[in-house]
């Protein structure tokens, strides 16, 4: 009988990201209606890729050499907007799935873990498709522009500790997404086109929100466990002094502000989580400056 750790790996291994956004949705479908009803054999440690598999047909560069994007006036420059998100969303495919096969049973996560990441890979996937489509309806397609896999980078940084997992890759990589969509959003629609903007703000968006929320409460979780409490713990303090200590570790600089406080919130994500990690103490003066 296959369990989800097996199916999760299914989808880790295939390389087509069209196949593999539909692999994932069908697996999602099967564990949320219970066809999958085993997380993991609890005999079996299974290996999990480095990398996941991926078609050579998107052209990788470093991400300082990335061209600009753009302001969203010419079709040229919503393409390359277009194509940047769909790349993201393909790598947060391989991302949910990974942290269900590499940390699920290693860390003895429990059930309700495993349902809210396939969650957020279907929402993924669906994010991929759509935006893969609205390109080709802009009359491109995915893999014509170059792009850079540094949210992979972050995951491999964080490949042997789910803490630093949950807090960089689906905390402070999905918060950023979240603040910078607004803008986002607001160049397609100044550029006229409506039906990006759309299909950003009212799919992608809102359920970016409840993927940050997943980061949040599963590091919660993983952390108030360690020190023998529940989520109900009234231990938010330590929590997000945990949360600064892991970032500062595992994350290369300060968080950049300016912050979509409306949506870090709606996500249980306040400002005592990010607001410390946004300034930089000079250490020859008393001041402090916000880094950029």
């Amino acid at each position: 009988m296959e369990t989800l750790v097996d199916a999760a790996l299914r989808v880790l291994n295939t390389a087509d990201p069209f196949d593999k956004a539909r692999l994932g949705d069908s697996v999602a479908s099967q564990w949320l209606n219970g066809t999958i009803t085993l997380p993991y054999n609890p005999t079996l440690d299974l290996p999990v890729p480095d990398r996941p598999a991926r078609l050579t047909q998107v052209k990788l560069v470093k991400p300082g050499q990335m061209p600009k994007l753009g302001r969203g006036g010419s079709l040229q420059s919503r393409q390359a907007m277009v194509h940047s998100l769909a790349h993201t969303e393909s790598w947060a495919i391989d991302l949910s799935w990974d942290i269900i096969a590499r940390f699920g049973k290693q860390e003895a996560m429990p059930v309700e873990f495993f349902t809210d990441f396939v969650k957020v890979a279907q929402d993924e996937g669906r994010h991929f498709s759509l935006l893969a489509s609205r390109l080709e309806e802009m009359g491109s397609f995915y893999g014509a522009l170059p792009a850079h896999d540094g949210l992979w980078d972050s995951a491999t940084a964080t490949s042997d500790d789910l803490l630093a997992r949950l807090a960089v890759e689906h905390c402070v990589h999905e918060a950023r997404g979240m603040d910078v969509l607004p803008t986002t959003i607001a160049r397609f629609r100044n550029g006229g086109d409506e039906k990006t903007a759309g299909l950003l703000e009212s799919v992608v968006y809102p359920e970016e929100i409840t993927h940050c929320a997943a980061g949040v409460k599963w590091f919660k979780y993983v952390f108030l466990r360690s020190m023998g409490k529940g989520l109900d713990g009234n231990e938010e303090d330590a929590v997000i002094e945990k949360f600064h200590e892991v970032v500062r570790k595992h994350f290369r600089g300060p968080l950049k502000p300016p912050f979509n406080e409306e949506a870090r919130k709606a996500a249980g994500f306040g400002p005592q989580w990010y607001e410390p990690l946004a300034v930089k103490e000079s250490k020859t003066t008393t001041t402090t400056t916000i880094a950029f």
